[in-house]
């Protein structure tokens, strides 16, 4: 009979312990991994020099990366093509999603203040022209990270006034004022991700996180600042119906949310949460084509799409070269 895989737990560079991959010991992992179709294609390694300095530069400085810590199979790609997605804030999240493979712990407080001088001072050296910042949950900081969030957008284009910044925040737990905060640093993209359809957001997200609450915060973001281009990530593959797809549409623009990404659940460990269904490269069609009559500014949509995928190209209305 298989085992249930252990929990198993690290401590950082910050002397942070937190649980590995974010999920701890349960009966997921009795269920066999999946076998992926034809369609499921990991980018091969593209290494160059953009791939070595990111690469480099992420280790000396010990920044963080989505690309790394989410396991992202686009890494090479993106990377390769001088692109990163930095994650703020460290590497442990205080939530756990059954999703996600971001290490889960409790900082308790800790941030390093350099942070926004490392991240703005890499971007000046690789001279990007786009660059996404997210960030793990910080829910043990009063206002989640905002304010930190701020000084590194802030930073960045003090020293690559060139340079595009999107950013893909946490709810905040639904603070108007840490989103204020935010949204009003020069950013152009505010990001914050729906994840799944209403059902299913509860037990697939972290019971701190709400569909409601992420609709609110997108929606807020906008009414502080109408200049900036919102954004939402839906995962698909997690036992949606096309019905809910199309629901979480009308929503998504009721709240005046301006572009989504769709793109496939891929099981990070078996301590995760199964996937339900592949979804066909003809369904992601379908689903771009069908939010695109929501109006929409731009839907993108495929396998490997991830919500920071060429996410510089999302405005070429073209599903990002896909």
């Amino acid at each position: 009979m298989k085992d249930i895989i252990p929990t198993v737990k690290i401590i950082n560079h910050a002397g942070v312990q937190s649980v590995k991959d974010g999920m701890k010991a349960n009966a997921y992992s009795l269920v066999e991994r999946e076998k992926k179709p034809s369609w499921i294609r990991m980018t091969a390694n593209q290494a160059n020099k953009n791939y070595t300095l990111i690469k480099d530069k992420v280790k000396d400085l010990q920044l963080s990366t989505v690309c790394e810590e989410a396991k992202c199979p686009n890494l090479s790609e993106c990377w390769s093509r001088g692109t990163a997605t930095f994650m703020l804030m460290g590497d442990t999240c205080t939530r756990a999603c059954q999703f996600c493979s971001v290490n889960t712990g409790n900082p308790k407080g800790w941030l390093d203040k350099e942070e926004p001088d490392k991240v703005a001072n890499t971007i000046a050296q690789m001279d990007l022209k786009y660059i996404v910042l997210t960030c793990v949950n910080r829910d043990d900081i009063a206002d989640g990270g905002a304010q930190h969030f701020a000084d590194t957008v802030n930073a960045i284009k003090n020293k690559s006034p060139q340079t595009e910044v999107e950013v893909l925040t946490s709810d905040f737990n639904g603070s108007r004022d840490a989103i204020r905060t935010v949204v009003e640093s020069p950013i152009k993209v505010f990001a914050q991700n729906v994840e799944t359809v209403e059902r299913l957001t509860h037990p697939i997200r972290d019971p701190r996180a709400g569909y409601k609450k992420t609709l609110e915060v997108l929606k807020a973001a906008k009414e502080i600042n109408p200049n900036i281009i919102t954004k939402t990530s839906i995962i698909l593959g997690l036992g949606e119906t096309d019905a809910e797809i199309y629901q979480t549409y009308e929503d998504l623009r009721a709240h005046d949310v301006d572009i989504v990404t769709l793109g496939q659940y891929l099981r990070p460990t078996l301590n995760h949460h199964p996937i339900d269904r592949w979804v066909t490269p003809e369904e992601f069609e379908q689903y771009r084509l069908e939010g695109l009559k929501h109006n929409f500014l731009e839907v993108i949509s495929g396998p490997m799409v991830r919500s920071s995928y060429r996410a510089e190209r999302a405005l070429d209305f073209n599903n990002a070269g896909l």
